[in-house]
């Protein structure tokens, strides 16, 4: 526990240090440094970052990768879940745990496979968005049908039986029945998948080759010059880049907490 606090408020330091810093002017700090009493404070370093660094260009690129995989490994996990949690067959606890399992292993294991599947497919999976969104869609998928697996495992089950007395399929079952009442847990990953997704470096820098095309984690690298680094003009474009996530938090914030509490009291 010590541990823990001691990291979270470690976090806070460096969070007001990159606020702090990135208000200073690059030449007030390499005067005083960076552990002194700011002379000045300016919004130039975040006017200068995106101008820069073209981050508009590059919060569409992220958009382009996050909004549709989001989406779909949503989706996915959601039928995927339906079918774990509301019927009983051979091999479904087996399914659930190769899930779980494979989303357990790091990336680091997998990139020279993946690399080299890619690279033969070069229009279609390498140096695309596709690409990206299918690994994260490949990797997520596990995570988020286990969640929204035993979520779902705690509804009633007499409404299966009663949609089914009213003649509904299977398909409106779960789309008119079960997939409403799931909304907290689908707003609580979402907010997870959009932190997640938008935060990657990794695959982005490994199987995106066009530097425009690259999402806006990998845009910051622009910031940086080849004998020159203004850790200034980086932490404001760093913060920039922080912005969508919070704002994404700020919005499904209710709905985020309900998913994580539910449950928390029953027993």
């Amino acid at each position: 526990i010590t541990t823990m606090v001691s990291s979270s408020a470690a976090s806070d330091v460096y969070k007001r240090q990159a606020v702090y810093t990135s208000l200073r002017p690059f030449s007030d700090t390499a005067q005083n440094g960076y552990v002194s009493i700011a002379q000045t404070l300016t919004l130039n370093n975040y006017v200068n970052a995106w101008n820069d660094a073209e981050l508009i260009r590059y919060f569409a690129n992220t958009a382009i990768i996050v909004v549709p995989a989001v989406i779909l490994v949503l989706f996915l996990a959601s039928i995927l879940a339906f079918v774990l949690a509301r019927y009983s067959f051979k091999f479904n606890l087996a399914m659930l745990l190769l899930f779980v399992a494979l989303n357990m292993l790091p990336p680091q294991v997998l990139i020279t496979p993946l690399y080299q599947v890619f690279r033969r497919f070069p229009g279609v999976l390498y140096d695309q968005y596709m690409g990206i969104m299918i690994i994260h869609i490949a990797f997520q998928l596990g995570f988020c049908a286990f969640v929204l697996s035993n979520y779902m495992k705690t509804l009633p089950k007499e409404l299966n039986e009663a949609a089914l007395v009213d003649g509904a399929s299977v398909w409106r079952t779960f789309r008119s029945i079960i997939l409403p009442l799931t909304r907290p847990a689908l707003a609580a990953l979402a907010v997870l998948q959009v932190t997640w997704i938008y935060n990657d470096f990794f695959w982005a820098l490994v199987l995106m080759v066009t530097g425009d095309q690259r999402p806006i984690t990998s845009a910051l690298q622009n910031l940086s010059g080849t004998f020159f680094v203004n850790n200034n003009l980086i932490a404001a474009g760093s913060l920039l880049a922080a912005i969508p996530t919070l704002i994404v938090f700020a919005v499904l914030q209710r709905q985020f907490v309900a998913g994580l509490t539910l449950g928390s009291t029953k027993g």
